[in-house]
């Protein structure tokens, strides 16, 4: 199951609401009941912090990628969420075990017979696209469901350079003589 075959714009909010991690997950588990993905959401997210106590989903850079099996789950999916504000999120990247998350990327896996397959496919791809720079740069500064779709979804070599993205001011040497 390719990354492509179960991205969905309607599950992708660049508003999400919430002030903590908890808040956060609750909001995205609505949005993944109110489209058919979960049918308990407070099942669903009690699942993810039994993952989530295995050990930290922040990645670094400002994402996190909460995920774990659950019954609630009727069909796969990824719930891309940029967050309102920054977000306090447990992460083995950072020195005192915390780092701020403002891009959520929430696994909708079934807890079925074919979950692991397809939660350790999934998680692999998604982790090899959020390993480009660019990409997670690109991510972070996109202001529409479209766009992140397009972003995960294409190859690193049609991303551009770091150069390009950062647009780094251009040192000009004025000849000023005082």
């Amino acid at each position: 199951m390719p990354l492509a075959d179960i991205l969905n714009k309607d599950i992708i909010d660049l508003e999400v609401k919430g002030n903590t991690k908890d808040e956060v997950l609750h909001y995205m588990a609505d949005v993944l009941c109110a489209n058919g993905y979960i049918n308990d959401t407070d099942v669903f997210v009690k699942d993810i912090y039994e993952r989530e106590a295995e050990g930290p989903t922040g990645m670094g850079a400002g994402i996190s990628i909460p995920h774990g099996k659950s019954l609630s789950v009727l069909r796969n999916g990824i719930m891309i969420g940029k967050t309102e504000n920054p977000i306090r999120w447990e992460s083995s990247m950072s020195d005192d075990g915390f780092q701020d998350s403002h891009l959520i990327f929430l696994f909708c896996v079934s807890a079925d017979e074919e979950f692991a397959k397809n939660h350790m496919m999934l998680l692999s791809e998604l982790a090899g696209k959020l390993g480009n720079d660019v990409r997670v740069t690109r991510l972070s500064q996109a202001s529409s469901k479209e766009e992140i779709m397009d972003l995960i979804l294409c190859e690193d070599d049609e991303l551009g350079e770091v150069d390009e993205l950062l647009n780094e001011e251009e040192i000009v040497d004025l000849d000023i003589d005082f």
